[in-house]
């Protein structure tokens, strides 16, 4: 797909991989709808990708929890573009606790953004990215092919998602449209700053070395040359690629590497 004059709609794209993502579509010449909840940082951020990369590009206040935030996204895309063409749901966010101690709620407001969010927004943009045979786009996990101890809701929400896209990807095989599930592993952003605690609370204090990390900055390069070839999954990154492998053929390995790294991390909850 060449991506010049496409029309693409991208959630939560105030920060990390989604701001990243943004610029990235913006440079191969894509006109853009940005999606999240800060909409006075995604008007900055639209002003100046227009004024960067002379495309066009409308900011959309919208939370991923609420249906028709989500439908509104998507009749605002077509009002402004009158297409759509490709859909990156990549809103998401994740937590840090132990099963054990998680209040549930903590597990449901992770769900709501991860999966049902992506589930919303889909719903909406399929009748019009079947009509451009376009692309849906889900960024997923690594923590989507294993589960990670302390991120039960985390692992839940992109193993969902994951089964959800195939699902569709399999549904819509004569169609010509195309879906992409892009995993990335632990990439530097702050998504783990945001995180929520056992009781609800954002975490603050990322605990992994966030220097060590892929950047959003080439998570993005990643996926928007995946949109360009409309592959089919992406795992990013030499330990995302052994973990998938390791958990199709030595699963019970796996099971302790995990385990050992996750212990390795600050304050780790793993005693």
């Amino acid at each position: 797909m060449k991506l010049n004059d496409k029309t693409v709609i991208i959630t939560g794209a105030s920060s990390g991989i989604g701001k990243s993502l943004a610029v990235e579509f913006a440079k191969h010449g894509a006109n853009l709808v940005l999606a999240a909840r800060q909409f006075v940082t995604l008007c900055e951020i639209t002003q100046d990708l227009e004024k960067q990369f002379k495309i066009k590009a409308v900011a959309v206040q919208c939370d991923v929890t609420i249906e028709e935030d989500c439908e509104h996204l998507i009749k605002q895309a077509l009002l402004t573009f009158g297409k759509i063409d490709v859909l990156v749901n990549n809103a998401g966010i994740s937590m840090r606790a132990l099963f054990k101690d998680a209040d549930i709620k903590v597990l449901k407001t992770v769900m709501d953004v991860n999966f049902w969010g992506t589930v919303y927004c889909t719903k909406y943009a399929l009748p019009e990215i079947l009509q451009t045979k376009g692309s849906i786009v889900g960024v997923s996990s690594i923590a989507g092919y294993k589960g990670l101890p302390g991120r039960t809701g985390y692992s839940a929400s992109k193993f969902a998602m994951n089964g959800f896209l195939d699902a569709l990807r399999v549904e819509n095989l004569k169609t010509g449209i195309h879906i992409l599930t892009a995993s990335p592993g632990f990439t530097a952003s702050n998504i783990r700053n945001t995180a929520l605690a056992a009781d609800g609370t954002q975490q603050g204090e990322s605990t992994l070395h966030e220097e060590k990390m892929m950047t959003a900055d080439e998570v993005a390069k990643i996926i928007v040359k995946g949109v360009e070839n409309r592959s089919r999954t992406l795992v990013m990154t030499g330990q995302g690629k052994l973990t998938v492998f390791l958990n199709k053929f030595l699963p019970g390995l796996l099971d302790k590497l995990v385990y050992n790294t996750i212990a390795k991390e600050k304050n780790s909850l793993l005693k």
